[in-house]
């Protein structure tokens, strides 16, 4: 009986083991929301979102504002758009900016909410217009690597001239 008893105390101390790691592993890898704060939505359209996901952060001033909810492809424009939940709590002025970052050098992607001055407030439906798209490190090689190529070459041929 006593052994029974044991038995029915480490499984329950196991699965609640197991139910917490789920849970961290969930958390960290951002597919778990446990936040019941009413929202708004509120569209984006970017160039390029690089590999923002959906229920990545949105941030302003190091806070957490809001979530992606969806990016889409508008076949219209050729521009992703991305629709943010925000929370009600949180209002920002209709000229407010928002810039695609990146946490650490390889971190995760995620939304940067800069706000404006204009007395008007997003409200649900509303459109950010002001946007600047995510910075992708191939680009930033290669334009780097292009141009030390060109410098190289001119002071070639400057060279050459003498």
């Amino acid at each position: 009986m006593q052994r029974s008893k044991n038995d029915v105390w480490v499984g329950i101390f196991v699965l609640i083991g197991a139910l917490a790691i789920l849970f961290l592993a969930l958390q960290s890898a951002n597919l778990l929301n446990l936040n019941f704060q009413p929202t708004y939505r509120i569209n984006a359209k970017f160039d390029n979102v690089g590999g923002l996901k959906p229920k990545a952060a949105v941030r302003s001033a190091g806070v957490v504002v809001g979530r992606v909810e969806r990016i889409v492809f508008d076949d219209k424009s050729f521009q992703a758009q991305v629709t943010l939940a925000m929370e009600s709590r949180y209002v920002f002025p209709k000229d407010s900016s928002l810039k695609i970052l990146t946490s650490g050098m390889l971190g995760e992607q995620y939304l940067g909410l800069e706000a404006g001055a204009d007395e008007k407030v997003l409200v649900a439906g509303d459109t950010i217009s002001s946007t600047q798209s995510a910075v992708v490190l191939e680009n930033l090689i290669g334009q780097f690597l292009y141009s030390k190529t060109a410098d190289s070459a001119s002071a070639n041929g400057s060279k050459a001239k003498k």
